[in-house]
């Protein structure tokens, strides 16, 4: 008789021990779940706030490299006209000036194919001048070998323009 109520006890505490540890497995999967969904906020939110010092990155001044005055027959219908002209080339930095510097016999021969190639009569206007600072930039900017990395001039400036 002995042997009949314990069989019962063992199948009552059977059920509820299965059921305390599937409710531990539950509270620490939870637990885990909420740990990583925690850690994964925190981790995206501090990659998006904004810096509370702001710190302002000085501005490199430009460097400008004057060229040697340049005179150019020009393109006319009524008689020779010539084109005196010296420029100042605005570049980003020494390294793009020792560049130039190197290759001027490229850029001075690419500037008088350019200029003896234009119009008297089209220089003469601010929009032709205009025009023709669009043009001498792209034609330094162009790569010095044959897919090299192309200049960064960002400005040329007149210094003396004279048509006559």
């Amino acid at each position: 008789m002995s042997k009949a109520p314990s069989k019962p006890k063992e199948e009552a505490t059977g059920p509820a021990g299965k059921s305390k540890k599937k409710l531990i497995l539950i509270i620490v999967a939870a637990v885990v779940l909420l740990g990583a969904a925690g850690g994964g906020a925190m981790f995206f939110m501090s990659g998006k706030k904004a810096p509370k010092e702001h710190k302002e990155e000085v501005a490199k001044a430009p460097v400008f490299l004057p060229l040697e005055p340049f005179v150019v027959n020009l393109q006319s219908e009524i008689g020779e006209k010539y084109l005196q002209v010296n420029m100042t080339l605005q570049l980003p930095d020494d390294e793009q000036v020792n560049l130039i510097k190197a290759n001027l016999p490229q850029v001075k021969s690419r500037l008088i194919m350019l200029l003896s190639s234009k119009d008297a009569e089209g220089l003469l206007t601010p929009e032709g001048k205009e025009v023709l600072v669009n043009e001498i930039t792209e034609q330094i900017n162009l790569p010095f070998t044959p897919k090299g990395p192309s200049q960064k001039v960002s400005g040329v400036f007149f210094t003396s323009f004279v048509v006559q």
